[in-house]
């Protein structure tokens, strides 16, 4: 896989995705994102890695837009600015990244085998708990009131 770190845009499908999104008009960006988010979102069968890093990459640009996020924009990003995105993309990301992490993910496999796998999977769940956090448990809510 030409991939050379667990970032969302540090292999070359993301890259070349982020390339696009920069290439692109202005108004074609929001729609560029929803098809990548929504193909992974939609898969019923195996997710192949390329559709997974596009879906990572769409996931952290998501993320990057919401208040609680972080830039997520590394060297290989896109450059150009992006329209703000209208909040139904927050759920789709979500859909998307579930299915980046579900069995039938080659993204899963390949990492499987990976020395950095573990933290691979602990990046993917931080940009699926900014778009939906975990809820507390009772004994936490408890002791912060």
């Amino acid at each position: 896989m030409g991939t050379w770190d667990i970032g969302p845009f540090d292999n070359d499908t993301a890259a070349d995705f982020a390339g696009d999104l920069d290439e692109a008009a202005v108004d074609e960006r929001e729609p560029m994102v929803r098809r990548v988010l929504k193909r992974a979102a939609d898969c019923a069968d195996f997710l192949d890695a390329a559709d997974a890093e596009r879906a990572v990459a769409a996931a952290a640009l998501v993320v990057a837009q919401h208040p609680d996020g972080e830039p997520a924009c590394s060297n290989y990003g896109p450059s150009e600015p992006l329209p703000e995105f209208p909040a139904d993309l927050r759920t789709l990301a979500i859909d998307a990244l579930d299915q980046v992490v579900a069995e039938l993910s080659e993204l899963v496999e390949l990492w499987g085998d990976a020395e950095n796998g573990p933290k691979w999977r602990r990046d993917i769940t931080r940009l699926r708990d900014v778009l939906d956090p975990p809820i507390p448990s009772q004994e936490e809510a408890l002791f912060e009131i």
